[in-house]
């Protein structure tokens, strides 16, 4: 069975899921995660918001060991490098995740993206946790 990381950051197991991030009553501000205060008003007027599926990577960098707590993912000999994007959704808002590619010579500045989930590690139970990514379109 597969289970989500966190399951109130997306719209999966939806065919196309979306990240659901938070847009600002007052300020018109979009975040992601979702908050309940705005943090560039920090007025209480925020609701969801279902973000852009596609964008364009405008920072990266390679994840070459397992990152420190609260990271619960594969380590030693099953950790595996993995890039790490910050990626402009539209002119929503910008997300910084996983990207499916983890090769520095194919990972491009302006290269277009898209949502997708992927495997991230396998719970006690025995249940497959995924999580967000970025895959090259």
């Amino acid at each position: 069975m597969q289970k989500a990381i966190d399951p109130t950051i997306s719209t999966w197991p939806e065919e196309n899921p979306q990240l659901i991030g938070s847009g600002c009553g007052a300020c018109g501000a979009t975040v992601f995660p979702a908050q309940s205060h705005c943090p560039k008003c920090s007025k209480p007027d925020m609701s969801d918001v279902l973000l852009p599926r596609r964008g364009t990577v405008i920072a990266w960098t390679t994840q070459g060991f397992p990152p420190g707590a609260p990271y619960a993912g594969p380590t030693g000999k099953d950790f595996v490098p993995f890039g790490v994007g910050l990626v402009q959704l539209g002119d929503v808002v910008r997300v910084e995740g996983r990207l499916t590619e983890n090769d520095p010579e194919k990972l491009k500045f302006g290269m277009e993206v898209e949502l997708t989930m992927i495997p991230f590690t396998t719970d006690a139970e025995g249940n497959e946790i995924v999580t967000f990514a970025f895959q090259p379109v």
